[in-house]
């Protein structure tokens, strides 16, 4: 009876390795084909593999913390000025990560709005937030001493409000988001027409330029 049930484990572990090598050699040889160019859409295993990573990125003893900055119409303007200036570059105004950067890092950053983010803990969001996640776009934000953390804080109250965001906060972060000097002297332009002005401002870099002449 030994030696059969040794006789089958064999076959057994025979088996899964030789699947395993299979699986292997065809990653590999799509690789070779393909490359590994980041505009390809992650494999279900990749999409899993990214997750793990998020929730390890979270040390267990921040899971069960709760968000210690109370939620205020202020602190909820801070985050959203913050999140508009820092974090929509790639996850976008409205946390769907539909953006020219986010539609190109690999793994693709999620969609913020929907269930698999949102129930994660306040001290998951703060510590991906504050430490970022290795071997994907997020870094690390704020220093190590924790000076930022309450700035962080109110970013994980944003994350909370991504859901619910209005048109109205969409169109006032629109104006916060980070610009190319022709965006905002363009913008600058169409703020000058609109008041009726015949002098273009200067864009705050060719101002400083100037001064310095």
């Amino acid at each position: 009876m030994g030696q059969r049930h040794w006789h089958v484990t064999g076959k057994v572990l025979t088996a899964v390795i030789v699947i395993a090598a299979i699986a292997t050699v065809t990653a590999l040889a799509l690789i070779i084909r393909r490359g590994l160019s980041a505009r390809s859409e992650p494999t279900l295993l990749e999409t899993e593999i990214a997750r793990s990573v998020r929730h390890l990125a979270t040390p267990a003893a921040m899971r069960s913390v709760r968000n210690p900055v109370p939620l205020t119409a202020d602190v909820l303007a801070d985050a959203r000025a913050h999140w508009a200036d820092h974090c929509a570059t790639c996850h976008g105004n409205d946390g769907s990560g539909n953006t020219e950067i986010g539609r190109g890092l690999y793994p693709k950053p999620p969609d913020m709005r929907n269930a698999i983010t949102q129930n994660l803990t306040d001290g998951e969001l703060f510590s991906i937030i504050r430490n970022g996640v290795r071997l994907t776009g997020m870094p690390a934000w704020g220093d190590a001493a924790g000076h930022d953390d309450a700035d962080n804080w109110k970013l994980v109250h944003f994350v909370r409000h991504l859901p619910k965001v209005t048109r109205g906060e969409l169109a006032r972060m629109e104006a916060l988001n980070p610009k190319t000097p022709e965006e905002w002297q363009q913008m600058q332009d169409e703020a000058a027409f609109l008041a009726g002005g015949n002098e273009t401002p200067m864009h705050p870099m060719q101002s400083q330029h100037t001064d310095d002449r």
